[in-house]
């Protein structure tokens, strides 16, 4: 977890001093350490899909987050 959480705040990094407004990834619904990865990190979720019918079916969801940069504070 220490390594994932280096590399979130170095992608946020990265954008952010490149003038990038906002960081959006999509995890799975299984994935939930990611989950509370991602919202520990600043990461809102702002919608939720299904990858497929199959998806649809089964109620497998991806979820859709995203982090606002703002100005860089």
């Amino acid at each position: 977890r220490g390594l994932a959480r280096a590399l979130c705040r170095e992608v946020l990094a990265f954008a952010r001093a490149r003038g990038f407004g906002a960081v959006v990834l999509s995890t799975s619904m299984v994935q939930v350490a990611a989950q509370r990865l991602y919202e520990g990190q600043g990461f809102r979720k702002v919608g939720s899909s299904y990858p497929s019918l199959l998806g649809t079916l089964l109620n497998f969801q991806i979820f859709h987050y995203r982090c606002d940069l703002g100005d860089g504070t």
